[in-house]
């Protein structure tokens, strides 16, 4: 498989706890590259867009109100199968599930505190990764730990 880029999110809860640095240090421990990174405030209208999907939903308002509460870091990873290794790394949606090991199994604990959002699919990532990061801003290179990760 050739490398993906993905998107994540360490969210409100993350940033006010104390945890950013835990969990940059979690993903990059498993071989990602960052290739972008902004700490910013989310703004509802950014909010409204990447929620889309769950607009209509009983929590949608209290997600966007929650989002948009504090700053967050935007990262974008890459890495051989970067979207399932983020994901598995991140754990599942409601951390009750999420397996120890994982960010939410070991740092979480409800769904509507659940630390990090991880992109779903490559073609989730392509959008998000665009909504939040100009083309200019993402960037290629090299690491000399590289071609010890990866064949």
């Amino acid at each position: 498989m050739s490398q993906e880029r993905t998107l994540v999110i360490v969210k409100p809860d993350s940033i006010q706890r104390g945890l950013t640095g835990e969990i940059i240090s979690r993903l990059e421990q498993r071989g990602l590259k960052i290739v972008a990174a902004k700490m910013m405030q989310v703004s509802r209208d950014l909010a409204s867009r990447h929620y889309a999907m769950h607009e209509g939903k009983p929590f949608y308002a209290g997600l966007i109100d929650y989002i948009a509460s504090s700053p967050v870091l935007v990262l974008v990873l890459e890495g051989k199968n970067a979207i399932q290794l983020v994901r598995n790394t991140v754990g599942a949606t409601n951390p009750v599930n999420s397996a120890p090991g994982t960010i939410r199994g070991d740092l979480a604990v409800e769904t509507g505190r659940n630390l990090i959002h991880a992109s779903d699919s490559p073609e989730s990532a392509a959008i998000e990764v665009a909504n939040f990061f100009k083309d200019a801003e993402l960037h290629s290179y090299e690491r000399a730990t590289d071609r010890w990760i990866s064949e």
